[in-house]
């Protein structure tokens, strides 16, 4: 019997293939690197990072990786975890996806290019705020590459149905505490990642279709409970 899937849930057509052909590299390439920078503005403000980078950047302090190797690894974990629950291979897109803005982030880092933004701390931490949720808004709707662990908190939703932000909710809450208790950077900006960016990111994709014509591929409108239930069920 066939495992019925909700509708707004990610298809592997949706996450493969096409990404030239349907429009869909650029938003991807500038998703990526917009969230990148904005990831490299949390870091460079001292005021607490996004969750991923509490975990990677207390990670690194013990372990000799990078933060692109780091993301890599959780990315890795939430593909291989998500594909023993489903039985289906794993999808490769998102992890290039950590590497690619992790290793943006490394050389950002490297070449100490905040001295080229005269931004003070808070500035700098509103700035990574829109930076990071533009970028997740553009990759979002490349349908592309989308972030394991969004396809994990989805899984999740499916087989437990909880509600998506409780479970994207708990898994950064797993990866903070983890990041924390390596001495990870925890502060305002990490609360600002949790609340302003997930509150953004609906708002510009909705607004990058009406206003700049970037067609959404990976973000299907929200439908009420009842109704995803019955598409759920009916699904064929």
């Amino acid at each position: 019997m066939r495992i019925r899937t909700p509708r707004w849930m990610p298809t592997k057509r949706m996450l493969t293939g096409g990404l030239v052909q349907h429009g869909r590299f650029w938003p991807y390439l500038g998703g990526c690197v917009t969230f990148a920078f904005g990831a490299y503005l949390f870091i460079s403000s001292h005021l607490g990072t996004d969750p991923l980078d509490v975990f990677a950047l207390g990670l690194i302090r013990h372990v000799p990786l990078t933060v692109g190797i780091a993301q890599a690894g959780v990315a890795a974990l939430c593909l291989v975890t998500v594909a023993l629950w489903t039985r289906h291979r794993p999808i490769l897109s998102p992890l290039f996806t950590f590497f690619f803005c992790g290793s943006i982030i490394d050389v950002l880092r490297a070449t100490d290019a905040q001295r080229a933004v005269p931004l003070g701390h808070y500035p700098m931490l509103a700035a990574g705020v829109l930076l990071c949720a533009y970028g997740s808004a553009l990759i979002i709707a490349s349908g592309f590459g989308i972030r394991a662990m969004d396809l994990l908190a989805i899984t999740i939703v499916a087989h437990w149905r909880w509600s998506f932000w409780v479970a994207k909710g708990t898994l950064e809450m797993l990866l903070l505490a983890s990041g924390a208790l390596m001495s990870g950077p925890v502060g305002i900006g990490t609360v600002c990642f949790l609340v302003g960016v997930d509150l953004l990111i609906q708002p510009m994709v909705r607004a990058n279709g009406h206003l700049l014509r970037i067609h959404n591929h990976g973000l299907p409108p929200r439908l009420p409970v009842g109704a995803q239930r019955m598409q759920t069920e009916g699904a064929g």
